[in-house]
């Protein structure tokens, strides 16, 4: 599949509705970079605010205190990467599920933000090469791929939205990420370097960075043309519109 971004109009608004801090720059950051610098807004909505992401290896805090650390880190990360907004839905980590109320939320944020693009994660993808995925990423794409279709773009789908004034809205296209069934893999070599340094803002998740990095490349598939690490980010990108 060729890049659907490679033909986007000036100044896309793009909606990314994930799970945790870090989630956006873990499964996608350089690929936000680049649109960032290709002048698209991007905006973030994070359903937790991860107070649960805690590391044997890494000092920690817990609760409150947790959560306005990581706060912190991801605003930090955000501005690395050249987001423009940033919430959070405060939804306790580990407890997202994809209730009708969480939905109408995500829904309320799509009417909101009316995004030509909205990215978010693969609720199938349960087994990754690297173990089992966090329920909270299955639970935050299952409610945002609800949320699109068919209640975002559906007057009579939440009628308490369209008294509050926000008409129905569906993005023109929806990229999901850390997917085990990608149709779309794009080379991010040339700003994977933005999303490491965004990746190095959450120090209270990643432990000693050397060692984070390395794996990070170990990670990425070797060329076998030439031997050498592909810097890749996988989506599977749905055209709704």
């Amino acid at each position: 599949m060729e890049d659907p971004s490679l033909k986007w109009p000036a100044n896309q608004q793009v909606l990314v509705i994930l799970a945790h801090p870090d989630d956006p720059e873990f499964f996608c950051g350089a690929t936000l970079a680049r649109w960032a610098r290709n002048g698209h807004q991007i905006d973030y909505v994070l359903i937790t605010c991860g107070d649960k992401g805690i590391n044997d290896h890494v000092p920690h805090s817990e609760g409150d205190e947790l959560c306005k650390l990581r706060f912190v880190e991801q605003r930090n990360a955000a501005d690395v990467i050249g987001v423009s907004g940033l919430e959070f839905l405060d939804v306790e980590d580990g407890m997202v599920a994809p209730t009708i109320a969480l939905r109408r939320e995500i829904v309320r944020k799509i009417r909101q933000h009316k995004p030509d693009v909205i990215v978010t994660c693969d609720p199938q993808y349960l087994f990754t090469p690297w173990g089992i995925n966090h329920p909270d990423h299955r639970a935050a794409g299952q409610v945002t791929i609800d949320a699109i279709f068919p209640a975002g773009g559906n007057k009579l789908f939440f009628p308490e939205l369209l008294e509050q004034g926000l008409e129905p809205h569906s993005p023109k296209e929806v990229w999901v990420s850390l997917t085990g069934s990608p149709n779309l893999v794009l080379d991010v070599s040339e700003t994977f370097e933005i999303k490491m340094e965004a990746l190095r803002q959450h120090a209270s998740q990643i432990g000693d960075y050397g060692n984070f990095r390395q794996r990070m490349q170990d990670r990425m598939p070797i060329d076998p043309q030439t031997g050498k690490r592909k810097f890749e980010e996988r989506f599977h990108v749905i055209n709704w519109r």
